[in-house]
């Protein structure tokens, strides 16, 4: 009995005395060589040095999973400790505080937590949690300090931040002042002092980037795999205490941070195993011009291009020609009432980025926020949004925010990608121009509808004599088909004539020179009109299966089309036999130009390619929804995707294109027209087109480009018959970052990538009602947080003794079909 008790007191000892894995006592100190892990294992807290030698010793919490040594929060960073003495240390007092101590300093508290402990008590723990928070915890489980609460550069997930809290200057994020000096440096971010609904990021004491108030929804946007940085309002019983914000992830996603990088920039990373690094997926501010007030008082910075500029508010004009960066002014002497009293009315500008120094005013309707703007003679502009918090309570869901001062650090984003709606005072005299505009838009219309009446029912493009440096001779009209929808067949279409001597002159009469190439309908030159104008005109092949009805269809078309992702008509000539249209000109010519060209495809690293696919995207979304017609592309392809100046892609040739009207969905043709590899199987063996046949051209365009590979290539596996079936080999395998170009792997951020793959082969479903519509794939293609569906096995042609070519004609086509069969992949 003696011996087991003495057995037990010795086993008592020894669990009195070995220091806890996650937690600190009074009577177990933390010292050099120690490190505590939190109980799932995720951090661990320590003490570190950043140089080979140990004469700088920190204490700090980092990932305890991840090979990368990555900090999340530093104790002591403007104190490091001068020594390697086995003697600092870090421990809990009785009376809860946290002191790193160098005793061979004669004792003295290198860093402590006395100053921020509101209530104390004996028996309590330091704890490192899950989360990388560390926290000081009494026995009844209350917690009186907490590490978070205390940032360095760093946000992890799900941990939450007061803004009225971040807005004291000693409680906000700070940089590290380089890559190896944890000390604080110039950079901050917190919430604004003036406002609780909005982030800003300081450069010492000037302000560096802001983000635009709070509008309801997350506030950097849906950045990755269900990933979002949310602010929310805070509701302590009946009373709301102010906004406080969260970076939110889903259960199972990789090791995600926030940091505040020593050059400024706001980044958002993720933990890629693969690669064995941190890749960023989002950054702030993106460009110059996204700095803040970059573009000067009523300036804003225009995201939505390919290339963001600093531009003027409708209504401005830059102080300064040369530089718009000192702001614009005012086209009217007075902005206010003074300029046009009651008569003022307001423009609606959509997806901005709303300007700083808002006044917040609260328990306001959308009519009152409009009145409260109106009857202040020195308001600039105002916005209102509905707010939300995460629990679905607040004590005010309205946000109207007015502006009585200049307009700053504004900004616009791409339509559908963020902002809301800013609303622009502008005089009376402004008002009534854009009264008289909508006035337009609507006579205009009626009038074309009077005058189809009395137009002639054939087409003719007149000639006119002499050759002026006018691109623009005369106008005509052009009715549609017969069995087009109404809205084509019962109105005017005007657009450009241009003499045929003039196209003579202006293509060297058509030389071999000037050729950019041809496809089944023709060839396309390029011209200078006079005037320098530089233009591609397309030439119908007068043997070639598109006669006035393809020809009429095009010009019907891209008359009526406008969109930054398609390419503009200029004018057309007919000429007794001759039919040509006249393009703008775009330098870089064609997609499959640089795609498969093994010399010019670096000029496509991955950006180019990414914004590429989404431009793309955006144009047959604008064809098949946001244009009055539903528009069926019917030959989308490399050869028919344009890149401009800036290697933004513009849609070509509708020559082949169908219009629906009313509720149609879907058509039946005998004459397939279109290219193998890009026709869906519906439309290659039954002749059934839809919006979801321009779908799987755009997936299989999409595989190219990740790829780089065409859709029948010479370089794919032998038991791959063309580019879907390598692809789905690839996919079901696992291995679909081999499927990624090798010229662009090392650059591409693989998740961007990986769901290029998984969004092409979802467009290449076999049956229609299985393909995303266009809509849908914008979104998932601007939206990382959107959760893509696994695709199926897709079926796949295989093409015999049959080569590609665009030079085709309609029997062709009806013959290949017999050398065409359907096959599914067999599965491994």
């Amino acid at each position: 009995m003696a011996s087991y008790h003495q057995v037990f007191v010795f086993l008592l000892l020894l669990v009195c005395f070995c220091k806890s894995d996650d937690s600190l006592t009074p009577a177990r100190p933390l010292s050099p060589g120690d490190v505590l892990v939190s109980g799932g294992g995720a951090f661990a807290l320590g003490f570190f040095s950043l140089t080979n030698s140990t004469s700088e010793l920190y204490v700090g919490v980092w990932y305890n999973k991840i090979p990368v040594r990555t900090y999340v929060w530093v104790a002591n960073r403007n104190d490091p400790i001068k020594t390697s003495s086995s003697s600092v240390k870090l421990f809990l007092t009785n009376g809860s505080d946290l002191v790193l101590s160098d005793s061979n300093g004669g004792g003295t508290a290198v860093w402590t937590t006395a100053n921020n402990i509101s209530t104390g008590g004996d028996g309590a723990t330091a704890v490192l949690l899950d989360t990388g928070n560390f926290v000081v915890r009494l026995p009844n489980g209350s917690e009186v300090w907490r590490s978070f609460e205390h940032p360095t550069d760093t946000i992890v997930p799900n941990v939450s931040f007061p803004l009225s809290y971040m807005a004291d200057r000693s409680r906000r994020i700070v940089a590290w002042r380089g890559p190896d000096d944890p000390s604080a440096g110039d950079f901050s971010m917190g919430g604004d002092s003036s406002s609780d609904l909005q982030i800003v990021v300081w450069n010492a004491t000037r302000l560096h980037w802001r983000r635009a108030a709070w509008t309801g929804a997350p506030i950097f946007g849906v950045i990755q795999s269900n990933t979002s940085f949310r602010l929310y309002q805070t509701i302590d019983g009946d009373t709301a205490d102010g906004f406080s914000f969260r970076l939110t992830v889903p259960d199972g996603s990789p090791p995600m941070r926030m940091t505040l990088e020593y050059t400024g920039v706001l980044t958002f990373q993720s933990w890629d195993s693969n690669a064995s690094s941190w890749t960023a997926f989002s950054e702030f501010p993106t460009t110059a011009c996204d700095q803040y007030a970059s573009c000067g008082p009523f300036g804003y910075c225009d995201g939505a291009e390919a290339a963001p500029s600093c531009k003027c508010l409708d209504g401005f004009v830059p102080v300064d020609g040369l530089d718009i960066s000192r702001g614009c002014r005012s086209k009217e002497a007075d902005l206010g009432c003074g300029g046009g009293g009651a008569g003022d009315g307001f423009l609606t500008l959509t997806s901005m980025k709303t300007p700083d120094k808002f006044l917040h005013v609260r328990h306001r309707s959308f009519d009152e926020c409009t009145a409260e703007c109106s009857r202040n003679c020195s308001c600039r502009a105002y916005a209102y949004a509905s707010l939300s918090s995460v629990d679905g309570t607040m004590d005010d869901r309205s946000r109207c925010l007015i502006w009585t001062g200049e307009l700053v650090d504004t900004g616009k984003f791409r339509d559908g990608t963020g902002g809301e709606n800013l609303y622009l005072r502008i005089p009376s005299s402004e008002v009534n121009k854009t009264r008289s505009r909508s006035v337009l838009k609507i006579v205009l219309p009626v009038m074309a509808v009077l005058l189809v009446i009395l137009a002639s029912t054939y087409l003719v493009c007149k000639s006119r004599g002499k050759q002026r440096s006018k691109k623009v001779q005369s106008k005509h009209s052009l009715q549609g088909r017969k069995d087009y929808p109404s809205e084509v067949g019962n109105e005017n279409v005007e657009f450009s004539s241009v003499g045929f001597d003039a196209i003579l002159a202006a293509t060297n009469n058509f030389s071999d020179d000037n050729l950019l190439g041809k496809g089944g309908f023709g060839k396309v030159y390029k011209g200078v009109l006079e005037g320098g104008i530089e233009v591609a005109v397309k030439r119908l092949s007068k043997g070639s299966g598109q006669g006035a009805e393809e020809f009429r269809n095009e010009v019907v078309l891209i008359a009526k089309l406008q969109h930054r992702n398609l390419v503009r008509l200029l004018g057309c000539c007919i000429q007794e036999d001759e039919k040509l249209l006249i393009y703008e000109y775009l330098p870089n010519k064609s997609l499959d130009a640089f795609l498969f060209d093994a010399k010019r495809k670096d000029v496509l690293d991955w950006s180019t390619r990414f914004k590429i696919i989404k431009g793309v995207a955006r144009g047959l979304l604008y064809l098949h929804q946001d244009s009055r017609l539903t528009i069926i592309h019917r030959d989308l392809k490399p050869s028919n995707i344009l890149l401009d100046t800036e290697m933004a892609p513009k849609i070509s040739d509708f020559g082949m294109a169908r219009i629906f009207g009313g509720n149609e969905q879907e058509a039946n043709t005998t004459r397939v027209v279109g290219t193998y590899g890009y026709m869906s199987p519906e439309y290659a063996l039954d002749g059934c087109f839809s919006v979801k046949s321009d779908t799987y051209s755009f997936g299989v365009i999409l595989l190219e480009v990740v790829s780089g590979l065409k859709i029948s290539s010479a370089h794919l596996k032998v038991e791959c018959s063309n580019l879907i079936a390598h692809a789905w080999s690839l996919w079901k395998d696992g291995n679909a970052s081999d499927f990624v170009d090798a010229s662009i792997v090392e650059s591409c951020p693989i998740h961007e990538a990986l769901r290029c793959i998984n969004l092409g082969l979802l467009c290449v479903q076999d049956q229609p009602s299985a393909r995303p519509l266009m809509s849908s794939v914008v979104f998932m293609l601007e939206n990382e947080a959107a959760v893509l569906p696994a695709p199926k096995e897709p079926l796949y042609f295989t093409m015999r003794n049959y080569e590609t070519n665009d030079d085709y004609s309609r029997d062709s086509t009806r013959r290949s079909l017999n050398r065409m069969s359907i096959t599914t992949l067999e599965v491994r």
